[in-house]
C-alpha cells in the first residue's frame, strides 16, 4: 500500500533534495499502517480533541498563506471519513484565505497536540459554502456556545493525511490543561490552608 501524501509531496524537486543530502530511497519501503485518504478513529478523536489549526493556501500570485483557525474544541468537525467542515468565524476581515480557496482549492493543514507532541498534517481540496443554502452543514457545524460570528463554512475533501514524528515539538499548556494537571495540588493547598487557619485559631485561645 502506498502512502498517499508521500505520493503527493513527494514532486521531482523534492526526490533530488533527497538524494543531494542522503536520504534517496529511505522511504521506498514505508506502507502506511491504514489508509492515508480515509480518517479512522485514532484520527477522527485526535481531530475532535483539536481547538485550533494552521492552513496554507496558494495566492494567485504564487505566494503561499498560512492561517491560523482557532475556536471551541471539536469546531473543526468530521462529517465522514472523507469530509471535514469548520465555521469561518469573522476576523479582521482581509479574506485572504477565502479569495485563495475561489480560484485554488487546494490546502494543507496542520492540526498540533503541544502537550502530548503529536502532529497531524494533511492534503484537501476546500469548498466555501453558503450556510443559509445548506441547513442541514449549518446545523452540522453549529456551535451555539460560542461567540463567534459565523459568516459561511469551508468543507475540506480529503486527498490524504500523514502522522508527524514528535521530534522538535516543544510541549505547550493550555490555561484549562494546566489547571486539570494542578488540580489534586490546588485542592491540596486548600486543605492546608484551612489546616492552617483552625491551628491559628486554636494557638489563640
Amino acid at each position: 500500500m502506498s502512502n498517499g501524501f508521500l505520493d503527493i509531496a513527494t514532486t521531482p524537486s523534492v526526490l533530488a533534495a533527497q538524494a543531494a543530502n542522503g536520504s534517496a530511497g529511505l522511504y521506498d519501503k514505508v506502507v502506511a499502517k491504514r489508509s492515508s485518504n480515509r480518517f479512522s478513529e485514532t484520527e477522527a478523536a485526535f481531530i475532535a480533541a483539536r481547538d485550533s489549526f494552521y492552513m496554507a493556501s496558494v495566492s494567485e500570485s504564487g505566494w503561499p498563506y498560512v492561517q491560523h483557525r482557532g475556536g471551541p474544541p471539536g469546531f473543526l468537525k468530521l462529517i465522514d471519513e472523507t469530509t471535514l467542515a469548520f465555521p469561518d468565524f469573522r476576523g479582521n476581515r482581509q479574506y485572504i484565505s477565502l479569495g485563495n480557496v475561489s480560484v485554488e482549492n487546494r490546502v494543507a493543514l496542520i492540526l498540533m497536540d503541544y502537550p502530548r507532541r503529536r502532529r497531524l498534517k494533511l492534503y484537501a481540496r476546500i469548498e466555501a459554502r453558503d450556510l443559509v443554502a445548506d441547513p442541514i452543514l449549518a446545523a452540522q457545524i453549529a456551535l451555539p456556545d460560542y461567540r463567534g460570528l459565523v459568516e459561511r463554512a469551508f468543507v475540506l475533501r480529503l486527498e490524504a493525511f500523514d502522522w508527524n514524528c514528535p521530534q522538535h515539538i516543544t510541549p505547550r499548556l493550555t490555561e484549562a490543561e494546566i489547571a486539570a494537571a494542578s488540580a489534586r495540588l490546588t485542592e491540596r493547598l486548600a486543605e492546608l490552608e484551612a489546616e492552617n487557619k483552625r491551628l491559628r485559631a486554636t494557638l489563640s485561645q
